[in-house]
């Protein structure tokens, strides 16, 4: 059985732990961090060591971490690569990691690590599967029967569950009016993407309606 690890803090991450669960049969392994840290920390490995921060999710083959802080991210990287871990998926874009210095421990460890400002842009490879085959940037299956939409199945969807969520929603819509409510859709859906800019959320519901309008072509 495929092992997922995950590493909260706050309300990050959790969400991910119920959509993995509901919709795969992976296991889940989960360590917290807290959801308030100093915004520099000086020495992360012992300040890890300090929380009694629980080690065992580096058992996992694939570890996602909502670490989301530099300091943070780069000791839970370098202790993932010595305990082997394949893939690191990074939530949270360039800003909430320190992109050099992991670049240097995935070269020197050969762990494949992922950072992503958003989750749903996740594209699979040989060291994130299988997760990313059912989890990242999305893939539906329509069909449609008198000009409306009459199912639609999720192949890959978005590890927040947004994806599933537009699935149910958009079941009976005028097909011609599907891809921007899709994308109209999940942007309702309570995701914690960054909103208030081009990219966050925005380019979220930009990835689904892609993904509907493809998948509408792939019907005909």
């Amino acid at each position: 059985m495929t092992v997922i690890g995950v590493i909260t803090r706050g309300k990050y991450g959790h969400r991910l732990i119920e959509t993995i669960r509901e919709h795969s049969d992976f296991s889940v392994i989960a360590a917290d961090l807290p959801e308030f840290v100093p915004v520099f920390i000086e020495e992360p490995d012992e300040f890890l060591e300090a929380l009694n921060f629980d080690r065992h999710v580096f058992s996992a083959e694939i570890i996602i971490t909502y670490s989301l802080h530099p300091d943070l991210t780069s000791s839970i990287a370098k202790l993932a690569a010595e305990a082997g871990v394949r893939s690191l998926i990074v939530p949270g874009g360039p800003s909430r990691a320190s992109i050099p210095e992991l670049n240097k421990i995935s070269e020197v460890s050969g762990m494949d690590i992922e950072v992503d400002e958003i989750c749903c842009s996740l594209e699979p490879n040989a060291f994130n599967r299988p997760f990313t085959d059912l989890f990242g940037s999305p893939v539906v299956e329509v069909k449609t029967e008198n000009g409306k939409i009459a199912s639609v199945k999720v192949i890959r969807g978005a590890p927040c569950g947004s994806t599933w969520h537009m699935a149910k929603e958009i079941v009976g819509m005028e097909a011609k009016d599907a891809p921007p409510r899709a994308g109209l859709y999940i942007q309702h859906y309570p995701c914690r993407a960054a909103r208030g800019d081009l990219g966050g959320i925005h380019e979220s519901g930009e990835l689904h309606k892609q993904a509907f309008i493809k998948a509408l072509g792939n019907e005909e």
